[in-house]
């Protein structure tokens, strides 16, 4: 098994521990100190605990033990001081309480800023109901049904996210099983939930069938199995029966009164429905071409149904990955079309959390109205504690607002609600970012390389590379990365800088970034 944290990997196969490329030489004890604290990390480890496991119940004294765990924190580059990672709880114990991501084997030198392949996830279940709602089978003969699918399988996982006393995995995380034969308790493992919705759609001229079922991940058991039937007219009514029944097979607390207010309607408009799914599957393909086919599918989507908050919001997010990737120039005209999206999507989503949270996002970055979206994205977070979304643009926030340590705990938490989400990087290079801000350049250039695993060409990311290096001392590493930057971007320079940044609440935040790429050989 390896162990993947930080910039660090625990390989107890091999006995080894990583710290980036470099192998550390540990003793004995203090490697099987570190293999038990991070085999028990869900829980407080007493001295007792440890001394048993470690010293095989021998008589050892304070100082001993004391030694040891000095020396494992430094090899995973923690502190007594610090206790980043190895957390001493006074008159209880210890805990490891680093991120962790688990791989199988081998793996030769790959470590945890730099794993090859990442490693899926091996997650503890959490405290209370866990639920990953998998994309329907489209049955109808039509291929393009697929988006129709896609929408129910959306407005149901929403739905269900408004309950807080149900952990649900976001929309981006499950979508990666579609098309995918899968074996409901991998699911489960990676994920790290207890139950699998799966369902099918079948759409025959007006009519639609819906087919659900809810398996344990654990045993493979069918829980709950049904079949809803109606017209499209009743599609939403459809929809939220197959809610309330599943809740009712996994949380049966839940009482009616929070059923009725998770019932909600995007759009009464089908086909407005449909084209925003649409301009969904485009935004996520994260390249120029494709944000500009998704605004254009938002701004249909508004045209059909004034009245479709998350649309304004998603057509005002556009303008987010427009200015991050330099595909065109935001001008002062650009900025009030974007801010008039933003605040429409304010003035009819009030309890949409969606569009809470990408409109306060898009005032934030692209208008660089600080408060007034941090406020939006904290009332989508009142709204739904369950938005992926809403914890990792909260996590920008923070970030922008010099509180490195809340962005990081607002990331963390984005990132397990949503373990394989497709814009896992903006949630990785926003924890580099923030490692960045606290100093820890080291941390950051890992936490920038995973973001860049899944998308080479992550400019933020790149622009954390090359600054983290940088300010690490480490000057090729640093203009390797600025070059890939300049290529993507080959207008960027110092004096622009904030034209691609966000907003900064203490210039020095932005000043020593300037300097950490300056370093990296970005122009002035």
């Amino acid at each position: 098994m390896r162990y993947l944290f930080e910039n660090c990997a625990l390989d107890t196969d091999r006995r080894e521990l990583r710290r980036g490329a470099e192998l550390v030489a540990i003793p004995p004890q203090v490697f099987d100190l570190l293999d038990y604290l991070i085999r028990n990390r869900e829980h407080v480890v007493s001295k007792d605990d440890l001394i048993n496991a470690i010293w095989k119940g021998r008589i050892v004294s304070e100082t001993a033990l004391t030694t040891r765990l000095n020396a494992a924190r430094s090899a995973i580059g923690d502190s007594g001081e610090q206790q980043r990672l190895i957390k001493t709880l006074p008159r209880k114990g210890f805990r490891f309480v680093g991120l962790v991501r688990e791989a199988q084997g081998g793996g030769g030198a790959a470590t945890a800023d730099n794993p090859g392949q990442p490693p899926k996830p091996a997650l503890a279940l959490p405290d209370k109901p866990s639920i990953a709602v998998l994309p329907f089978t489209n049955l109808s003969s039509d291929p393009e049904q697929d988006y129709f699918a896609d929408g129910m399988v959306d407005d149901i996982t929403t739905a269900l996210s408004h309950f807080k006393a149900l952990f649900v995995i976001a929309r981006n995380s499950s979508f990666t099983y579609k098309g995918r034969s899968v074996d409901v308790k991998q699911v489960g493992r990676e994920l790290g939930v207890r139950y699998v919705l799966e369902g099918s759609v079948r759409k025959s001229a007006n009519r639609v069938r819906i087919t659900g079922q809810l398996v344990d991940t654990a045993t493979g058991a069918h829980l709950w199995a049904d079949r809803f039937d109606g017209g499209l007219s009743d599609v939403f009514d459809l929809q939220d029966q197959v809610t309330e029944s599943v809740v009712g097979a996994i949380a049966p607390a839940v009482e009616k009164a929070e059923i009725e207010r998770a019932k909600r309607q995007p759009t009464e408009s089908l086909d407005a429905y449909a084209l925003y799914i649409r301009g969904l599957a485009r935004l996520y393909q994260f390249n120029r071409q494709a944000n500009e086919e998704a605004s254009h599918l938002f701004n249909r989507a508004i045209e059909l149904d004034p009245d479709f908050a998350s649309a304004y919001g998603r057509a005002a997010y556009c303008y987010v990955y427009a200015k991050a990737n330099g595909y065109f120039a935001i001008t002062p005209d650009e900025i009030a079309k974007m801010t008039r999206f933003a605040q429409r999507a304010v003035e009819l989503g009030k309890d949409d959390a969606i569009a809470l949270a990408t409109s306060g996002y898009a005032l934030m970055y692209v208008a660089c109205d600080l408060w007034e979206g941090a406020t939006l994205i904290d009332r989508a977070l009142g709204l739904n504690s369950n938005s992926a979304e809403a914890w990792s643009n909260g996590g920008w926030a923070k970030n922008w607002l010099g509180e490195p340590e809340a962005a990081i705990e607002r990331f963390e938490r984005a990132m397990r609600l949503s373990p394989v989400d497709l814009t896992a990087g903006r949630m990785r290079s926003g924890t580099a970012y923030a490692h960045f801000l606290l100093g820890h350049y080291d941390e950051a250039a890992s936490w920038a390389a995973i973001a860049l695993q899944d998308n080479p060409d992550l400019q933020p990311a790149l622009r954390q590379a090359a600054a983290s290096h940088a300010m690490a001392g480490r000057a090729d590493q640093a203009h390797k990365a600025m070059a890939r930057l300049r290529q993507l971007n080959p207008t960027l320079r110092i004096s622009n800088l904030r034209d691609v940044l966000g907003p900064y609440q203490h210039t020095e935040d932005f000043a020593r970034y300037a300097d950490g790429l300056r370093r990296a050989g970005l122009p002035e």
